[in-house]
């Protein structure tokens, strides 16, 4: 049977199978640097053929198929080196074996990561590679997120690649003694992941949270011991339980304090919370474990002027005795503004003014702005909220920071 498909659906679908279509043929053929190129060529073929043709039974095995053919006429067209030619003809290729009826709920996409954050590689390596291969970002997004240049983060992705390759790495999950090594890279690659998502507007890359939901579901399927596991899981659905209500109607950025808690998802909620319950019950929580608990703390009052601002500023600071993120300070000063007050929170975030990791990031200058907004220093604020605005690359961000300094100047300043 084939069903016609449309622009929107294809682009998820193709986005969901291409991490366990290049899982499946670097399981089959061992060549990781090749597999990514064919796997790409089978992604734009169905791109252009299924519109037209319609989408066949098993995409899945239509896409490892057309990519397997492409890496083995890669492979035959290199006539300069024999060997690889000989291992060409050393596989047999037939229709069963492409076609590849997956096992029920199976799912490649797990031991692609943990291949991409082999220890072989340098942290920042495993992380590029991971966000290109699994997570399906761009060269550039993920350039951008390393604030890196677009040519220095292409030849990095490639120099990992070509170092899986080389290294031998059989395509299986990590022996439980070689696990530790690699969860913590693992975790970070969701972590960034969701980042991603959440740094776009909540319409724009769902696609890109719901593969970091799919992922964390896996790694803490595979490790149920593992805490931090279960605290980034459940972190990611306490936070993506709000995207419903962060766009007004007429799809504006709605903060935190306007948003509509009626849209948020309160199964997605019902069961980070679970998730984090039953984790903290073990003791010496993580990172993730504690951003965990500050989203829990938000979702569960049911006004913006019940959030127990007291308790995610205890949070805060164990969290920053476990990180060195400005972000994690920056949000730090905020919640101590809303607990102690407008001034003690600019005090905190004066702190971080000759942070370089900040020079370029809207976000400090976009707390200044709001808390200074709170003091009635509408002047001062504007000024800062025009730096935000220069600063922000997400047009949904930019409209909102606008339209808050163009009310202030309708506004009264109270400072004098």
């Amino acid at each position: 049977m084939i069903r016609r498909t449309d622009d929107r659906v294809l682009g998820d679908l193709l986005r969901d199978l291409a991490p366990q279509v290049l899982g499946a043929v670097v399981r089959r053929y061992g060549r990781f640097d090749l597999a990514e190129d064919a796997v790409q060529a089978a992604l734009i073929d169905a791109a252009d053929n299924w519109p037209v043709a319609g989408t066949p039974d098993n995409p899945k095995g239509w896409l490892i198929r057309v990519a397997s053919r492409r890496l083995i006429d890669q492979l035959r067209s290199d006539q300069a080196r024999r060997r690889r030619e000989d291992t060409v003809h050393s596989w047999t290729l037939t229709e069963a074996s492409v076609t590849d009826q997956p096992d029920q709920g199976a799912d490649d996409s797990l031991i692609l990561l943990f291949m991409c954050c082999h220890p072989s590689l340098p942290i920042a390596s495993q992380i590029a590679l991971s966000l290109r291969s699994v997570a399906g970002l761009t060269t550039a997004e993920i350039a951008r997120s390393f604030l890196t240049p677009h040519d220095t983060m292409t030849r990095r992705i490639t120099r990992a690649k070509a170092t899986i390759t080389t290294s031998g790495t059989p395509f299986q999950l990590p022996t439980p003694n070689d696990l530790p090594a690699r969860v913590s890279a693992v975790l970070h690659v969701i972590y960034l992941v969701y980042t991603q998502a959440y740094a776009s507007s909540a319409a724009e890359r769902p696609d890109l949270a719901n593969d970091a939901i799919r992922l964390a579901r896996l790694v803490n399927a595979a490790i149920p011991t593992d805490t931090e596991a279960a605290g980034l899981l459940a972190m990611i659905l306490l936070t993506e339980a709000r995207r419903p209500a962060r766009l007004t109607p007429g799809g504006d950025h709605a903060p935190l304090a306007d948003q509509d808690r009626a849209l948020w998802d309160r199964a997605m909620i019902d069961e980070g919370v679970q998730l984090l319950t039953d984790t903290l019950r073990q003791g010496d929580p993580g990172p993730y474990q504690l951003q965990a608990a500050i989203a829990a703390v938000h979702d569960e009052a049911d006004r913006y002027d019940q959030t127990d601002w007291p308790e995610i500023v205890a949070l805060y600071d164990l969290l920053r005795d476990t990180t060195d993120n400005p972000v994690v300070r920056l949000n730090h000063a905020v919640a101590v503004a809303m607990a102690d007050g407008p001034s003690a929170g600019l005090t905190l975030l004066e702190a971080l003014a000759n942070d370089d990791r900040l020079a370029n990031d809207h976000r400090l200058p976009a707390a200044r702005a709001q808390l200074h907004e709170l003091l009635g220093e509408h002047t001062v604020a504007i000024a800062h909220y025009r730096t935000a605005i220069a600063r922000t690359t997400n047009t949904t961000t930019r409209r909102y920071l606008t339209r808050r300094a163009m009310q202030l100047r309708n506004e009264p300043d109270r400072s004098d």
